[in-house]
């Protein structure tokens, strides 16, 4: 089933995403997280498309487990900055072969071994070019795209940003889901300015629990999202406190406000980045409308 169809049916909800674990060996204990999580019937649940498409083989079989084997509307990232067509509809084919019914489709990021001098796909250069090729080769395909209410990093201004996401949207995307942000403010700010440009559809606001002050540096370092100052404060004041388990309670309890705030505002759901933390995942919805 299309997740676009399923988010005008069911409101409100949340959703899920996962990544591919490092190595095989960590997969059962990845499956299990999976099944305690598949319990808070999640709308559906993402899998990451490592930079470069390093993971593609990992994504399409997880993905698949999700659909066949846990029940779940699963979504399958897919990136296109090093990939010709014919590797992209090769994933496609595999994936409608699959069952797999929806895609989120990204420029993303030159894998890490990449040399120098690395030229981006001359023939799907952006998202947007990626999202035409979708739905023209599988039209039955559910499309979600990224949007950005801090802008991409690489865009030119705010404004700009909105129009790459308004043409995603418009050559057939579905929906699209927001990069993590701290501020609803920003959501908030982002929304409005997209109807304003007459972008209609869904944006799914994206929710990451900090759960290691080290980590949440490194990956705002990384996608250009900030971290208000009193937030910031109250993450380093935990950590002098209490150390790592500190900084969990503070960051998982900082989520679960920002996600009760965006549905009580209205939103169509939240979408979860769950860094394969089953705990921390149950620990943020617990007592969240009405779910």
């Amino acid at each position: 089933m299309k997740i676009i169809d399923k988010i005008k049916r069911d409101k409100p909800f949340i959703s899920l995403e996962f990544f591919p674990p490092k190595g095989h060996g960590e997969w059962p204990s990845f499956f299990q997280a999976v099944e305690r999580l598949s319990n808070l019937d999640p709308l559906f649940a993402s899998v990451t498309y490592g930079a470069g498409g390093s993971t593609h083989k990992d994504t399409l079989e997880i993905v698949t487990r999700l659909q066949k084997e846990h029940g779940l509307e699963a979504m399958a990232h897919l990136t296109c900055i090093g990939s010709s067509p014919d590797e992209v509809q090769n994933f496609l084919n595999e994936l409608t072969s699959a069952g797999v019914n929806n895609v989120l489709a990204l420029r993303g990021d030159p894998p890490n071994d990449a040399a120098p001098g690395f030229v981006p796909s001359p023939t799907l250069p952006h998202a947007s070019d990626l999202v035409s090729f979708i739905r023209s080769s599988h039209p039955d395909l559910g499309i979600g795209v990224a949007g950005y209410p801090e802008a991409h990093p690489e865009s030119l201004s705010p404004q700009a940003d909105l129009s790459w996401l308004k043409l995603k949207l418009d050559n057939g995307a579905d929906f699209s889901i927001t990069q993590l942000f701290f501020d609803n403010r920003l959501y908030f700010d982002f929304v409005r300015s997209a109807r304003s440009r007459g972008i209609t559809k869904p944006i799914i606001p994206g929710i990451l629990p900090v759960v290691s002050l080290k980590v949440i540096k490194r990956i705002v370092s990384l996608c250009g999202a900030t971290i208000p100052a009193d937030f910031m404060a109250a993450l380093e004041e935990a950590d002098l406190r209490g150390g790592a388990p500190a900084v969990l309670e503070v960051g998982v309890a900082f989520a679960r406000r920002q996600a009760q705030e965006l549905l009580n505002a209205g939103v169509p759901g939240v979408h979860i980045y769950t860094l394969n933390r089953a705990e921390v995942v149950l620990e943020l919805v617990d007592g969240l409308l009405p779910l």
